[in-house]
């Protein structure tokens, strides 16, 4: 055999079992402790406790997030992201930032591949909307972006538009409401796959979701039969 040909075949037997041992290796996901770090508010007096861990992907951080995680499925789950952002002045001294904490969206992450995500939930507002999982669905009550307008939206992973998005009456948010106020949290249902929105100043509304169809649940009784 030639020299060169040689070369070759050593050199793809080499990455082959390179590629092989590297797709091989699981990857480690785990959760910190918890700990517990101040939450300012601009309308508050005095900042809320919020509970935070770090997520770590093979002994490295890469997000901080808060809140119980969702299982999707036994490769793929969601949880929310916390973060910090710098509140400093222009005018105050740069080495010393004045880090705050916040709330932040939603990521998905992937046991298999090691991969964090964010996901994209239209018109959810990090402050105001209270979100309630089922399966792949995401129901809560979106805000407009002055605020004044209220949507009931079910958004599903991977899908660019909602699956339900209708406005909610009685929707107008005041300045000093506090956090997750747009709505209760929506309530599911399973067998159909139901679910409910609330909202302070409105009717209860309760959808039927089957796949990406949505319908209108206009009957009292059937609400009461899907709920037992």
């Amino acid at each position: 055999m030639p020299h060169s040909r040689v070369l070759k075949v050593l050199l793809f037997l080499a990455c082959w079992k390179t590629m092989s041992s590297a797709a091989a290796k699981p990857h480690v996901i785990v959760f910190g402790k918890w700990i517990t770090v101040p939450w300012y508010q601009e309308m508050a007096a005095k900042p809320i406790p919020l509970q935070i861990r770090a997520l770590f992907v093979d002994t490295r951080l890469r997000e901080y997030t808060l809140g119980a995680a969702h299982e999707i499925t036994d490769r793929l789950f969601i949880v929310r992201r916390a973060f910090r952002v710098n509140d400093s002045l222009p005018d105050e001294p740069a080495t010393v930032p004045r880090w705050l904490w916040q709330r932040g969206g939603w990521l998905l992450v992937d046991r298999v591949t090691g991969r964090v995500s964010p996901v994209n939930l239209p018109e959810f507002d990090g402050f105001y909307s209270a979100t309630s999982w089922y399966r792949d669905y995401a129901a809560y009550c979106g805000v407009s972006d002055d605020g004044k307008k209220l949507y009931a939206i079910v958004a599903q992973i991977g899908r660019r538009k909602p699956v339900l998005r209708k406005p909610l009456p009685g929707g107008e948010i005041a300045d000093d409401a506090p956090p997750d106020s747009a709505c209760p949290e929506p309530a599911w249902q399973r067998g159909p796959a139901r679910v409910s929105f609330e909202p302070t100043n409105g009717e209860k509304q309760t959808f039927a979701i089957r796949g990406h169809v949505v319908d209108v649940v206009n009957d009292p009784e059937e609400e009461e039969e899907a709920a037992k």
